[in-house]
């Protein structure tokens, strides 16, 4: 399969990746981690918005890592700077300058590590891995730097200029 099939698809409601031409289906988000999910696309979101950083997109956004086979992957939240924006009516190409993942107690850690290191090989300048169960934020960076914050700490992230947040506060 490619990226232009997985485009191309019929809304079945349902959350598909590609991974190198194979099409990957997803079971649907329970509650804990949609309602993450969605209060951290408030937060970071709204800090987007009112300082004109660029655009939040949410979980349906396919980012085209891959070609020949293609690899299509959407993180549960994506943010691209101002000036990378692109064609409304495709994938992106590449990675997100940001790509949040919020983990699910059936995520395997090596399937994580993996979509992880993808993101950041693909261009992304940060990857940040939220655990509702541990209530942590793992915050990976292109250049190697890796920090693990807990509910006390903050979370602040030059890939969004001024962003910062308690890491207590994504889990209200």
């Amino acid at each position: 399969m490619t990226a232009e099939d997985l485009l191309n698809m019929p809304d079945d409601d349902l959350r598909h990746e590609l991974i190198k031409g194979k099409l990957l289906t997803m079971a649907l988000a329970k509650f804990e981690h949609g309602r993450v999910v969605g209060h951290l696309t408030i937060i970071l979101g709204h800090f987007v918005e009112t300082n004109g950083l660029g655009v939040i997109y949410g979980a349906e956004t396919g980012f085209k890592l891959e070609s020949d086979p293609d690899t299509v992957r959407a993180p549960d939240i994506a943010f691209i700077r101002k000036g990378r924006v692109e064609d409304p009516e495709s994938f992106g190409s590449g990675s997100p300058d940001l790509a949040v993942e919020v983990l699910s107690p059936s995520d395997r850690k090596g399937e994580i590590a993996e979509k992880t290191s993808q993101w950041l090989a693909c261009g992304a300048r940060s990857v940040w891995n939220v655990n509702p169960r541990k209530r942590t934020v793992e915050v990976f960076h292109a250049d190697g730097q890796r920090s693990l914050l807990h509910e006390g700490d903050e979370l602040v992230d030059d890939t969004v200029p001024g962003f910062r947040v308690l890491v207590s506060k994504i889990f209200e």
